[in-house]
Parts: structure tokens; sequence; C-alpha cells
């Protein structure tokens, strides 16, 4: 498993500032975290999921590809970080 921190620049006031994910040895995510603009966090895995946040549908790529993009900066991150944000943050409403 990696952990993984990435911010997003953009405008957007709905969308995720910070992305939190866990990336499992497939590639696939495993639970992921979004922070808004407003401070709020939101957690997603397999079982909860809503129109606002939910797992990518294909392998997300390596953390250095993700990096290159100019819109994001990406680190990888210990676990004890990831689940800080994870045990924070709240389930989406369905």
């Amino acid at each position: 498993m990696e952990h993984w921190k990435v911010e997003w620049f953009h405008e957007s006031e709905t969308d995720p500032t910070l992305i939190y994910s866990e990336i499992g040895e497939d590639g696939y995510e495993v639970r992921k975290v979004h922070q808004y603009r407003d401070g709020r966090l939101l957690r997603s895995d397999e079982w909860h999921e809503s129109r606002e946040i939910g797992l990518s549908e294909v392998p997300v790529g390596t953390i250095e590809e993700v990096a290159r993009q100019p819109e994001f900066a990406a680190i990888r991150v210990p676990l004890a970080e990831f689940e800080h944000f994870w045990t924070t943050a709240t389930w989406p409403s369905p």
C-alpha cells in the first residue's frame, strides 16, 4: 500500500483542494479523503460513495505521473498521516 497527499490547484468552489489516497498494490484506490476549501473532510471506500466523492474506477498510475501534471502537487505520506485524516473525515451523504 502507498499513501498519497495530492494538492489540486484550481478555482472551483465545489471540488476538493486536497486529496489523500490509499493506493493498493494493483494501482487502484482503496480509501480516499477529500478536503474542501471550506474545511470539510469527506471519506470514501468501496462501500461508501456519493456523487461528491468516490474511488477511481481505473488505476491511478504512479505518483510521479500525477506529480508531473501542472494542476497537481503529489507526495507519499506515512500511514499515520493518512489515518489521521481518514478518522477525522465523515462519510458522504448517500
